[in-house]
């Protein structure tokens, strides 16, 4: 399954927001917004910093299913140490399945049911959003 990409004014970034992680990675008000329409179809949703963005983690049983959610970094974006607007940046999500090694030799991978159906509902949900633009490529 491919990341979306997209683009859209709606996750302004905050100042100084890419100091949580890394400097010029965004997504807070974008992993927040992906939270509540995750939540609205029926996921539990915990949101977690990594160093490449937002973790949106919707299932730790059988197995771990989360979403992945940021910017797609681009240095052309950067001028005068300034972070850009909310519009010129393209935005990604993609769907992750983890599934503990330890279980493997026992309990085959039945990530896919689950993963597709998240992969489904994050392509409505960004489709259903006006504002939000996919675009093919990073």
């Amino acid at each position: 399954m491919k990341p979306y990409y997209f683009k859209s004014d709606l996750f302004e970034i905050e100042p100084g927001e890419d100091q949580e992680i890394n400097p010029g990675i965004y997504g807070k008000k974008l992993a927040l917004w992906l939270s509540r329409q995750l939540k609205s179809y029926g996921y539990e949703v915990d949101i977690v910093e990594e160093d490449w963005g937002r973790c949106l983690i919707c299932s730790r049983s059988p197995h771990l299913l989360w979403v992945g959610c940021g910017n797609v970094y681009d240095q052309k974006l950067f001028k005068d140490g300034k972070a850009p607007s909310a519009g010129d940046i393209t935005w990604q999500c993609f769907v992750v399945a983890e599934v503990s090694f330890l279980k493997l030799p026992f309990r085959p991978l039945k990530s896919s049911p689950a993963k597709k159906k998240l992969y489904e509902d994050l392509g409505a949900i960004l489709r259903n959003e006006k504002r939000i633009r996919i675009v093919e490529d990073a």
